[in-house]
């Protein structure tokens, strides 16, 4: 059965809605800035992706906004778009069985927040009846499926920063196999000093606060080091029989998933593990791997993993040369979201014939040079697209899409 996408939407540091982020993709416009309050904490970088909170006031009553966290509001909106994109209204909601499958990691903030009223108040009763909905990992997927009235597969794929690739990849199995029609995918991560105060603890994260816009560095010789952000992104994925019978706009086709896992470090990517994750994609695709035009790279910007996932890509495509960028010199690492919304950005490119460039990329290591790494926009037309997502742990997540 053939699975395909029929709407998405995104909330992130680069934009509000699709037009937005296309815009900041199109024009090199990054979104990573310096959070004050980072430093007043005791960060030792204070950079990030500078996403706005959302005002759930306009959208929801507080009886539904209690219970939804920051990357929850984040997530609603995102996925707001992305249905009316789908044209899948209300009443199709609940006169269907529509499922949810959502990356997501953490939800430190909601933890945090309710540890510290305890400790203040020295009362369970005044935490709050939202806490317990808005710290527990599955919080995204129960919210969506609560105000959308949802009523197919209802669950959280954690796998950390390949979280939103794996939950894009499960429910594309799913729809293969036959088990359900329609399901809305994506990832989401909260923007916060709790949720990344220990990255920055292991001294992952880029130095150059004097210069927010040029620390994102993927595959450059100087990079020095991730920036964190976040946000939402949000697909809907259904069979090509159930689209072309709803008349649903037809984005793209899932055409192949590969993971693996690395079963080596905790945190330190190996070359084997990305390498089978990319190899299995490509095998279930059926593909010519000529045909690939672009890979929306995971290179993080630190200088191991985008080493290493430079090497997995050249024994993967040999002499060939696909264009390599990693949008998140734009972003930054969106973590647990970041394989959702690099699925949406490749789309936006796709559609809009151009590939944005691997910005910050001045000159490669001895390995990364040997890649084809676009430092300026590309204008072209593409029709096939590869996605890495690999996550601490050694998860690993290859996604691979055609245009229809």
């Amino acid at each position: 059965m053939r699975v395909v996408i029929t709407g998405m939407g995104i909330y992130s540091c680069l934009g509000q809605n699709k037009e937005q982020v296309q815009n900041s993709l199109y024009k090199g416009i990054s979104g990573i800035g310096v959070d004050p309050v980072r430093k007043e904490a005791g960060f030792q970088s204070a950079l990030t992706g500078i996403v706005p909170e959302v005002d759930l006031k306009a959208l929801l009553d507080r009886k539904s906004r209690i219970s939804v966290p920051q990357q929850g509001a984040y997530a609603y909106v995102a996925t707001l778009e992305a249905l009316e994109q789908s044209g899948i209204t209300k009443e199709f909601l609940l006169s269907n069985e529509v499922g949810v499958l959502y990356g997501n990691d953490s939800s430190a903030m909601s933890v945090i927040t309710g540890a510290n009223t305890l400790r203040e108040k020295k009362n369970t009763a005044l935490i709050g009846s939202g806490n317990i909905f808005q710290s527990m990992n599955s919080t995204v997927t129960m919210n969506l499926s609560c105000l959308f009235n949802l009523r197919g597969i209802n669950f959280t794929v954690s796998g950390a920063c390949a979280s939103g690739s794996h939950a894009i990849g499960l429910g594309y199995l799913l729809v293969k196999q036959g088990l359900q029609d329609i399901i809305i995918c994506g990832g989401a991560q909260e923007v916060n000093p709790y949720a990344v105060g220990s990255f920055d603890g292991l001294f992952a994260f880029s130095k150059r606060e004097d210069e927010p816009a040029r620390a994102s560095r993927p595959f450059d010789k100087s990079r020095d080091g991730l920036v964190p952000s976040g946000g939402a992104a949000t697909v809907i994925i259904e069979s090509y029989e159930s689209a072309k019978q709803r008349g649903a706009p037809i984005l793209g086709e899932i055409l192949g998933y590969g993971f693996s896992s690395n079963g080596e470090h905790l945190s330190v990517p190996n070359v084997d593990g990305p390498f089978r994750s990319l190899q299995m994609a490509i095998k279930q695709s059926g593909i010519c791997m000529e045909d690939i035009a672009y890979v929306n790279a995971h290179a993080t910007s630190t200088p191991v993993g985008d080493r290493n996932e430079a090497e997995a890509i050249l024994r993967t495509f040999g002499s060939l040369r696909p264009y390599i960028a990693s949008t998140k010199s734009y972003t930054g690492h969106e973590m647990w979201m970041a394989g959702a919304s690099e699925i949406v950005y490749s789309l936006l490119m796709m559609h809009g014939n151009f590939i944005a460039p691997n910005l910050n990329y001045e000159e490669g290591d001895e390995i990364t040079s040997q890649l084809n790494i676009p430092a300026a926009r590309i204008d072209t037309s593409f029709d096939l697209f590869l996605s890495n997502s690999f996550g601490f742990g050694g998860t690993n997540s290859s996604l691979i899409i055609r245009k229809v």
